[in-house]
């Protein structure tokens, strides 16, 4: 049976209706976008360009900044252009499009996370074993499987939306594409594709958090056997990727874990993990991590003995 879809476009009704809140909102995330850029780029910059961060945990660390400036650009660069114009639209195409990569570069974050939590687990609990079991193969399988993952998931996503009619109308109340937000102007019952979406984003956020948490509890166990150097140094790095993790899962599982129905709250909610969060991260790990600002540190140094010259 054939979709019937007389929607070519959809226009967003963005974060705030008042054009006050609105040339507020330009002024405050256009530089956050910025920074995300910024920070998340210096971030792969120093761990390619430093000798010292050539460690298993700053290559995925690389990576997973690499994701973050994928997934902010998948949204914030619309948002941003769309503020200043009277109509936020986009056409089908072009939503379904953001909604592929958005959910692509999603949950390879979730799958790098999970990575990087292995990751500490071999390197803390069976340290003698880490290069071999770590080894730079090894890595590049891990970081590939976690991009796959996000592709095969966004894939199965796109399939199920692009079946859905939509006959009018057009308004989306969020200020980018994303699955519940359509789910509602689909003139069809999408209990079905909800279900889907609850099981494949929901479930799935809750459970690798839940994994993550785990991994992290058996790590801080296992840390009672180190020496106190060695302990201060292995919770630091913990601490940094547990707040990264709560950061990124606290807003997914709220988001996720039903099925078809919104809140108003989304978009607000949708804000700290499109924007906030990957802004936010390589503040949190080159802060609590001496080896990353040590590389900064150089790599200045570097560009002022240069200029000099």
């Amino acid at each position: 049976m054939a979709v019937t879809n007389n929607v070519t476009q959809f226009i967003f009704t963005g974060l705030f209706q008042d054009r006050e809140a609105q040339i507020v909102s330009f002024v405050v995330f256009l530089p956050v976008y910025m920074a995300t850029m910024l920070g998340n780029g210096l971030i792969i910059l120093i761990v390619n360009t430093s000798k010292s961060l050539s460690s298993p945990m700053y290559f995925f660390l690389s990576h997973l900044s690499l994701v973050e400036i994928c997934y902010s650009s998948s949204t914030v660069p619309k948002f941003i252009s769309g503020i200043l114009a009277e109509n936020k639209t986009i056409s089908f195409d072009g939503c379904m499009t953001q909604l592929f990569f958005f959910h692509l570069f999603g949950v390879a974050e979730i799958l790098l996370l999970t990575v990087m939590a292995y990751d500490r687990y071999v390197a803390i609990c069976k340290p003698l074993h880490y290069m071999t079991i770590m080894s730079r193969p090894v890595c590049h399988v891990l970081v590939f499987s976690s991009w796959l993952g996000g592709m095969l998931h966004s894939v199965v996503l796109i399939l199920i939306t692009v079946q859905l009619p939509f006959c009018g109308p057009n308004v989306i109340d969020h200020y980018f594409c994303d699955l519940h937000p359509l789910f509602k102007l689909a003139c069809t019952d999408t209990f079905v594709a909800g279900i889907i979406v609850f099981a494949s984003g929901g479930l799935f956020c809750m459970i690798s958090f839940l994994f993550l948490i785990s991994s992290y509890v058996v790590i801080l166990v296992h840390l009672r056997n180190q020496s106190a150097e060695g302990r201060r140094k292995a919770l630091s790095t913990c601490a940094s990727h547990i707040t990264v993790v709560l950061l990124f899962f606290g807003p997914a599982i709220f988001l996720y874990l039903r099925t078809s129905s919104t809140f108003t709250e989304d978009k607000h909610v949708a804000v700290f993990y499109t924007m906030i969060t990957p802004m936010l991260n390589p503040i949190i790990y080159s802060l609590r991590n001496a080896e990353v600002k040590n590389a900064m540190k150089m790599l200045w140094r570097k560009k002022v003995s240069l200029g000099g010259e």
